[in-house]
């Protein structure tokens, strides 16, 4: 592990830092590399790897259903979430989309719901998927239009999902879907749809920067019974974004990795690349620029560990956490830039590390928020502390 010194910060216990460390070793034993050519073969094998090894167990609440303990732990993740994406992209994201996929039925789903899939998720067994998004409802998750109907002991979907991580190779997915008990966000519930749902389909799949799966999904007269639906009727709008509030935090992690890694990368160039008759590590502006790179790397990982930390403390982290995804993700895009700056020629040669990092960075800046969104909550969240009387 490059830096360990922040795990002594207030915000970690020792066993965060045994969870870093053991993590750490593994990863470097079992994950790095370029990008792979069938990337849904190796994410269904980073998925079974980390299940194997115990460590999906942490995405997953509850001991009777295969998680590590009974409440996920966000310093946890987000140290699993930073180390994964040093070592490698792909396995960051099978890790996270296991927790973000089975977060609802944590939170919210039945304990016929919790016993068919948690263990499964945790073991690498089940893959799965959180299927939000739509081609008109991104961050204005509330015009979302795909519908379900009530229909006997059923419920029916019709509509399309978009930009949903592990389609096409997800067992099940957690749909929202508008059920109309009120307009808006309050007409909107969640259903756990398993893969092989008759009328449901795999409509297209997207390739985007950084080779993760992807795929926009159809749901055409797809029957689910009423047993499906996780949580209350109208509730679906609530429970997407109690799911979103145990993970976004994450999301600043996975970037704080990628920026971590970055700068290794940037320091090891600058101390072995010769220029000028010296070393590029000699030259004043290569210092500044490794400087700014390390400040970077710390206000994010001041600020993620911060949110994580308060909100094991069971407080309230909107603001907190969308501060943290917010300097994490523009930080690491930064840092990245610098990085690549620094290796010259060599940092575009596909599949260079710092040339892989800077694909993978690029979509951390717009998914679970984009950046715009973030600043929007953190002034709301100003706004709202000044409106309050004292």
């Amino acid at each position: 592990m490059a830096d360990t010194t922040y795990l002594r910060w207030p915000f970690f216990e020792s066993r965060h830092a045994a969870f870093a460390s053991a993590l750490d070793a593994w990863a470097s034993a079992h994950t790095g590399g370029a990008h792979p050519a069938d990337v849904d073969a190796a994410c269904r094998a980073h998925v079974r790897a980390l299940g194997d090894a115990g460590w999906l167990a942490h995405v997953v609440g509850g001991t009777q259903w295969g998680g590590a303990a009974d409440v996920i732990d966000t310093r946890t993740i987000c140290l699993a979430r930073e180390t994964l994406a040093r070592h490698d992209g792909l396995a960051d994201f099978a890790f996270a989309m296991q927790g973000l996929g089975s977060g609802a039925i944590t939170l919210a789903g039945s304990d016929a719901h919790r016993a068919a899939w948690l263990p499964r998720v945790a073991s690498g067994e089940a893959i799965a998927a959180f299927a939000l998004s739509e081609p008109d409802a991104g961050s204005d998750v509330a015009a979302l239009r795909c519908a379900a109907h009530a229909d006997g002991s059923d419920y029916v979907l019709d509509g399309e999902k978009t930009w949903i991580s592990n389609g096409g190779i997800a067992d099940f997915y957690v749909v929202f879907a508008r059920t109309g008990e009120a307009p808006g966000a309050r007409g909107i519930s969640a259903f756990l749809v398993p893969a092989d749902t008759p009328g449901l389909s795999i409509a297209e799949r997207i390739d985007v920067i950084a080779p993760h799966p992807l795929a926009r999904l159809r749901f055409e007269g797809c029957r689910v019974p009423v047993t499906q639906r996780i949580g209350a009727a109208g509730e679906g709008f609530k429970i997407a974004m109690r799911t979103l509030d145990v993970f976004r935090t994450s999301v600043a992690a996975a970037a704080l990795g990628f920026a971590r890694r970055a700068l290794d990368e940037a320091v090891q160039r600058a101390t072995t690349r010769t220029l000028f008759g010296g070393r590029l590590a000699d030259l004043q502006l290569t210092q500044a620029t490794l400087a700014q790179m390390a400040m970077r790397v710390d206000s994010a990982a001041l600020l993620t560990y911060r949110a994580a930390w308060q909100r094991d403390q069971g407080e309230t982290v909107t603001r907190e956490a969308a501060m943290a995804k917010y300097v994490a993700t523009e930080g690491a895009q930064q840092v990245i830039d610098m990085a690549v700056q620094l290796w010259g020629g060599a940092g575009v040669v596909h599949d260079a590390p710092v040339e892989r990092l800077y694909r993978e960075i690029r979509a951390l800046r717009i998914y679970e928020g984009a950046s715009e969104v973030q600043q929007l909550i953190i002034a709301r969240e100003l706004l709202k502390t000044a409106a309050s009387p004292t």
